[in-house]
């Protein structure tokens, strides 16, 4: 079968768990105070500053343009360091799992291994804090590639990390299916030609995904049921394998 559905992509923050609200932006929070700053990040302004891809790069945009008289010795070094923080207590807040996945995702991703079906990883978080999630969630070793961090040169919505997995398990985009929950994620595979379901949170949901060939809430299970929002709907209250292969099937 030429259109066959061999590998599956996540995303990581946002797509396999609600990490930003609740792990990120809290651990953010608790470096700032670590280091004697009274900088706080509330829940409305996070999702402002998830504009910008990347930990250390929210960090600079926040700086610039929240803090602008504030000065340091090294910025570069003061950016680098304070990231570092915030990933020591990120990766506690997974030890202590309070960061559990979305509804159907390892359903899904044990069916896939079942089925045969190729795992990876595509993301921007650091190496370390996706594989943290995965290793107290999941299994790391189930994902052939984590394409994570500064692996590549540019970050999402450029389409380099996808160019990357692609590249690294030697496989075409017909062949796979991406799961995303931002627009630049969206953007991202699709400028690597890879078709996209984009499952949306709190912080992502009013965000322009006409590019996704399906748009949900989550990806289900049979006890909590996705809610569609934009494409066909499937014959199920979730999503499967079998319903993937048709979506890579019927183009």
């Amino acid at each position: 079968m030429s259109d066959q559905l061999k590998v599956l992509i996540f995303d990581v923050d946002g797509t396999l768990a609600d990490t930003e609200r609740d792990g990120h932006r809290i651990a953010f929070n608790h470096a700032f105070s670590q280091i004697g700053l009274d900088w706080h990040w509330s829940i409305e302004l996070y999702g402002e500053l998830l504009a910008i891809a990347g930990g250390q790069e929210r960090l600079k945009f926040y700086l610039e343009k929240y803090q602008p008289d504030w000065q340091t010795e090294d910025l570069a070094e003061f950016i680098v360091q304070t990231h570092q923080l915030k990933s020591q207590y990120y990766r506690s807040l997974l030890q202590q799992g309070a960061i559990p996945l979305r509804p159907g995702v390892k359903r899904l991703i044990l069916e896939a291994r079942a089925r045969g079906i190729r795992l990876a990883i595509a993301t921007t978080s650091s190496f370390p804090n996706a594989k943290a999630l995965l290793e107290t969630t999941l299994d790391s070793s189930w994902f052939e590639v984590i394409g994570a961090g500064d692996i590549v040169a540019n970050k999402k919505p450029a389409p380099d990390i996808y160019h990357y997995v692609l590249d690294q398990m030697n496989i075409a985009p017909e062949h796979c299916l991406v799961f995303e929950d931002t627009a630049h994620g969206l953007q991202a595979a699709t400028q690597a030609n890879l078709k996209t379901i984009v499952t949306v949170n709190e912080y992502t949901k009013n965000q322009d995904f006409n590019d996704a060939i399906l748009v949900v809430n989550q990806i289900g299970e049979a006890e909590s049921p996705l809610n569609i929002i934009q494409g066909k709907t499937p014959h199920t209250t979730y999503l499967d394998i079998n319903y993937l292969q048709q979506i890579i099937e019927n183009g």
